[in-house]
C-alpha cells in the first residue's frame, strides 16, 4: 500500500478493496478530511440519490436520506473493514439510512413525475417526447412493483452493482438476490406487457 492510500489507526481494510480508487478517500475522511469528503459527494452522490428514491416515497425525503447518509459515513469510516468496495459500502449505510427513515413514517406511494421528466441528452425534439414517454411508462410500470423488487432492480441496474455486492448491500444470501431479481424481471414484463394490451 502507497504513502497516499496509507490507513489511518483503526481503519480495517483488506486486500479485497486495495485497489479501489475510494479507498484512500475514505482514508482521508477517517482522519477528518472535508475535501475528502465532498469528493466522495461528488463522485457518488447522484448514485446514492438515485437508489434512495427507489426506496423512499419523495424525492425531497430522498435528499435528507442522502445527507443523513454522508453524515454517517462522516462518523464512521473508520468502521470501513475493507470486505467490499467502497460504493457496495456506501450504498449499504444508505439502504439502512432509507430504511430506518420509513419505519418513523407511514408508507405512501412513490413519486415518480422527476425521473419521468428527466430531459434527455439528445437535442432532437422527437427523441426527446420518445424517451419521456418510454421513461414515463417503464417509471410508471416499476412503481407498480413490490418494494423489494423496485430496490434489487435499483441496485443491479441502476447502481451496476453485482450479484454478491447485492447480497450485501441488501444483507441477504446471494440465492435470495437471485429470485427476488428474477421475480423482480418477471413482475416487470408482466406489467409492461398489460400495459402494451391496454394501449
Amino acid at each position: 500500500m502507497t504513502a497516499s492510500t496509507e490507513l489511518p489507526m483503526g481503519f480495517a481494510a483488506t486486500a479485497v478493496v486495495e485497489e479501489d480508487p475510494d479507498l484512500a478517500l475514505l482514508s482521508r475522511i477517517a482522519t477528518g478530511d472535508q475535501e475528502a469528503i465532498e469528493e466522495l459527494y461528488r463522485r457518488h452522490g447522484r448514485l446514492l440519490l438515485g437508489q434512495l428514491q427507489f426506496m423512499v416515497d419523495q424525492p425531497a425525503l430522498a435528499e435528507e436520506v442522502l445527507q443523513d447518509t454522508m453524515l454517517a459515513v462522516w462518523r464512521g469510516a473508520r468502521t470501513f473493514r475493507g470486505g467490499s468496495r467502497v460504493r457496495t459500502w456506501l450504498l449499504g449505510i444508505a439502504r439502512r439510512q432509507a430504511r430506518d427513515r420509513m419505519r418513523r413514517r407511514r408508507p405512501t406511494p412513490m413519486a415518480d413525475s422527476e425521473l419521468a421528466e428527466r430531459p434527455s441528452p439528445n437535442p432532437g425534439p422527437e427523441a426527446i417526447a420518445v424517451e419521456r414517454a418510454e421513461a414515463r411508462r417503464m417509471v410508471t410500470a416499476i412503481s407498480t412493483l413490490a418494494p423489494t423488487h423496485r430496490e434489487v432492480l435499483g441496485l443491479v441496474f441502476g447502481a451496476g452493482l453485482s450479484l454478491a455486492e447485492v447480497a450485501r448491500v441488501l444483507e441477504v444470501p446471494l440465492g435470495t438476490v437471485k429470485s427476488r431479481l428474477h421475480a423482480a424481471r418477471a413482475a416487470l414484463s408482466r406489467t409492461m406487457n398489460e400495459k402494451d394490451v391496454n394501449e
